[in-house]
């Protein structure tokens, strides 16, 4: 079937790529190659040919940007200024952000195979709407005055944890650079930065932007290289007090291993899934079938909370089956500079070799293939075809493992009670959907489902205000949202005594 597939070749002749400018780290306000010397590829999906040379950093680069770090913090202007100044920079690094939205849209577009017209449309402007969010809390950061039950006054202060590690994920760069940064900085922090190595131009040209609008050197640092080296380096670094990272719960485990090895720094997680989308059968078939390709398919099923494991009553399950194959056939894989495609490729080869393999184990485990399962695009890029898998029991690695590509398992169920045992027999839990006309059974799956995030007949309902995060293996702490910001902040109590007070 994977024939009827529709992949469209069109060059993106349209859409000029940029010069790469930026590839060396950017350490205390300046872009310098790694000590040494050496560099690695960064990669196009869509034609697997080498983009740049990037500086490898590692161990000897990361202590010089957290030195860079740890002086801006303990000596240098940002956690000094004036909350109000944090904020109009902050403001002036989400304007620059918008002002080269073209340019950025297209490094994280060759990068990591995102849609180009939705990455200038939505994602990078959305990106600096997440600055301008927390750079508006900047001036916010309020502590308590306590009712002591003595003689004294008390009160509390919120205040910057200090030097942040950040390490972030290939599958939404600009995003996840911003939801941590974006809050670090607000809070007064200083920052230190390890991306993804599959995606770093965006991370590097951002780190340029943040010197146009002000922020001190030291204050914001962008060391690439590896996971196992650089990354670990800033995991494990004594002179780092958090550490913030988005990815795979098997590297959360390593990175909250190091902290605790090293100086016991704070740790925040947001991990891997493997979420339900539960379809009662009171629902349009054609709306939600929609809802869940997308659920599955958006960002080429390269999404932490992909609703992966979609949950059908049996009283519409054969033809919402039907529905979705359909919508499937007419889903458009292809160059992602071209508008008319909905999906470009897998991030690398690493990726797409793993997700054809999950392909062929739900095949060898007993799983129907309805639609896709295939590469297509001709040979050249890492594209897969939109895949869905019927007859999914709950102990098939599909049904059990993310996958992160454009896999989806189907599978029947009877009652509320049953489907809620079920999304919950997982060792993740980072979001679910649930589908129903029924406000009852909204309400009592929705408090009963063990998941950080929950959509009500929506999905993908993400806001700057709406705290992120998840239950279980799937982490902890929240980005997005003032508890977003509170992750980066401390908590000092304060007592003084008080003497003939006119009141206690």
């Amino acid at each position: 079937m994977g024939s009827e597939h529709h992949h469209n070749g069109v060059p993106s002749a349209a859409v000029k790529t940029p010069e790469i400018k930026f590839t060396n780290l950017f350490i205390n306000g300046s872009f310098r190659p790694a000590v040494s010397g050496k560099t690695f590829d960064t990669v196009d999906p869509r034609t697997e040919g080498v983009i740049a040379c990037i500086a490898e950093g590692d161990q000897e680069d990361v202590d010089l940007a957290v030195r860079a770090a740890r002086d801006a913090f303990d000596n240098g202007p940002w956690p000094r200024l004036p909350a109000n100044e944090r904020r109009r920079i902050l403001m002036k690094f989400a304007d620059l952000i918008d002002e080269h939205v073209e340019e950025l849209a297209i490094l994280d577009t060759i990068d990591a195979g995102k849609l180009y017209h939705f990455a200038k449309a939505s994602d990078i402007p959305g990106a600096a709407q997440v600055i301008r969010y927390f750079a508006g809390a900047a001036d916010k950061i309020h502590g308590a005055t306590l009712k002591m039950s003595g003689e004294m006054h008390g009160y509390t202060l919120r205040e910057p944890i200090g030097v942040v590690g950040v390490i972030i994920p290939w599958n939404f760069p600009m995003q996840m650079f911003v939801m941590k940064v974006g809050a670090a900085l607000a809070a007064g922090c200083t920052v230190v930065v390890k991306p993804a190595e599959q995606t770093p131009l965006s991370a590097l040209y951002c780190a340029h932007l943040g010197k146009l609008a002000g922020i001190p050197d030291g204050a914001l640092n962008v060391v690439t290289g590896y996971g196992h080296t650089a990354g670990h380096a800033v995991a494990s670094h004594m002179g780092i007090d958090k550490v913030a990272f988005t990815g795979s719960t098997q590297v959360g485990r390593l990175i909250m291993e190091a902290a605790a090895k090293s100086n016991l720094k704070a740790v925040s997680l947001e991990l891997g899934g493997k979420s339900p989308f539960i379809v009662f059968d009171d629902v349009d078939i054609d709306t939600f079938s929609h809802l869940a390709l997308v659920a599955n398919l958006y960002n080429k099923g390269e999404i932490c909370v992909a609703g992966s494991r979609v949950f059908v009553q049996e009283g519409i399950y054969d033809k919402f089956v039907d529905k979705l194959v359909e919508k499937a056939k007419t889903w458009v894989v292809g160059d992602p500079f071209d508008p008319k495609v909905a999906q470009g490729p897998q991030v690398n080869k690493k990726q797409y070799e793993k997700v054809l393999w999950f392909i062929e184990q739900g095949k060898k485990e007993g799983a129907k293939l309805l639609t896709g399962g295939k590469p297509c695009g001709g040979g050249k890029g890492y594209y897969i075809e939109p895949t869905i898998f019927v007859d999914v029991q709950d102990d098939m690695t599909i049904a059990k493992e993310e996958i992160f590509g454009p896999v989806m398992s189907v599978l029947k169920f009877k009652t509320m009670e049953e489907v809620i045992k079920r999304a919950n027999a997982t060792k993740y839990g980072l979001a679910a959907g649930v589908m129903t006309n029924n406000l009852n059974i909204a309400h009592t799956v929705s408090r009963s489902i063990k998941a950080g995030t929950v959509w009500i007949n929506c999905y993908f309902a993400f806001d700057d205000d709406l705290p992120f995060g998840g239950y279980k293996m799937s982490g902890f702490g929240k980005d997005m949202g003032l508890e977003g910001l509170n992750g980066y902040l401390q908590t000092k109590s304060v007592v003084v005594p008080i003497h003939n007070s006119a009141w206690l």
